[in-house]
């Protein structure tokens, strides 16, 4: 295989600032959710945090769990849609410094490049105000189906769902690794997508999915009920493999025959900001080297746990790489 994992999804540059919650109250924004918004509405937003420096990288949610997995070692494919503008250069020079490879396609399209404005406040809690710019008008000829038949996993955000065009293009992807035992992974993404796109997230999920990824309230709101049991007993319909990440209580996992519960690590979070993306990325590489999913959820909730004691979406290319060797353990002999 070329590749062990093909991404697809929205191709953003982030803009993060620390808050307090009076900004989210005054400007009327959802906490702990992504909204999507026009770009005058971003604007807006922006101006009025000119007094704050922002952390600046490039993010969307699969993005972020390619960038992971490959500073740990793996071999990614990532499928995205950007602008021929400063933005669009800074996000695939990041995607180049990491090693992964791109659509061939020069990136010069019309347009504005997407941006999401991330808000930490006290508690670390991140809420997202999202223009998707060009990433919006994502699509099929985005595609790399050489590359897809030959990786191993293709991992899709279900942030694409809110985009027609990139929805058929998430749609065929899965039907195509479906067709050529390319193992499927798919994330929510966030509760507000399940709230309004929950339609079109079904169209992408098709038949079913190898693995979902999803946080509780999200697998809550999925299936319709406050009883995480109901949940769980649902979503085994749509995946054979279940990761849903509970914050600090951990993740409850189910492997296609057992469910088991994997303690988090405690620690004193200050933004999480991408905690489910590095988790899914820590994960999923832990599998591709062979490691059962319990033992790779666990690597994943450490993953997590050293993300979120920063400021920012990702470690460093070093941080990715100490993972490994500063966990707790124990990582079998099939993790180098």
């Amino acid at each position: 295989m070329a590749y062990d994992i093909y991404g697809l999804g929205n191709a953003l540059v982030d803009m993060e600032f620390q808050i307090r919650d009076d900004f989210l109250r005054v400007f009327d924004i959802a906490k702990g959710h992504m909204t999507l918004v026009e770009e005058d509405r971003q604007f807006e937003l922006i101006e009025n945090l000119a007094d704050r420096k922002p952390i600046r990288s490039s993010g969307g949610s699969a993005a972020n769990t390619l960038i992971g997995i490959s500073h740990l070692g793996a071999a990614g494919f990532y499928s995205c849609r950007v602008a021929g503008d400063e933005a669009g250069r800074y996000f695939i020079d990041d995607l180049n410094r990491a090693g992964i490879d791109t659509n061939p396609h020069d990136h010069t399209a019309d347009g504005v490049t997407g941006k999401c404005l991330v808000l930490i406040t006290p508690d670390a809690e991140r809420s997202m105000n999202t223009f998707l710019g060009v990433s919006a008008a994502l699509s099929i000829d985005d595609l790399n189906e050489s590359a897809l038949r030959d990786s191993r996993y293709l991992y899709i955000e279900g942030y694409l769902a809110s985009s027609p065009s990139a929805r058929a293009a998430a749609t065929h992807a899965r039907e195509l690794a479906d067709d050529s035992d390319v193992t499927t992974a798919l994330t929510l993404s966030d509760p507000s997508m399940v709230e309004l796109f929950r339609d079109e997230l079904q169209a992408m999920l098709g038949d079913g999915v190898d693995h979902l990824f999803c946080n509780e309230e999200e697998a809550l709101k999925w299936c319709r009920t406050d009883r995480l049991d109901v949940a769980l007993h649902e979503l085994k319909d749509i995946a054979r493999c279940l990761n849903v990440t509970l914050g600090a209580e951990g993740t409850l996992t189910f492997d296609g025959h057992v469910q088991h519960h994997v303690n988090a690590f405690p620690v004193s979070a200050v933004d999480t900001n991408g905690a489910g993306d590095i988790f899914a990325g820590a994960c999923l590489w832990a599998m591709l080297k062979g490691q059962e999913l319990t033992a790779a959820t666990r690597f994943g909730n450490y993953a997590a746990s050293q993300l979120v004691v920063n400021y920012g979406p990702r470690l460093s290319p070093l941080g990715y790489r100490e993972l490994s060797r500063s966990y707790p353990g124990p990582l079998n002999s099939k993790i180098p």
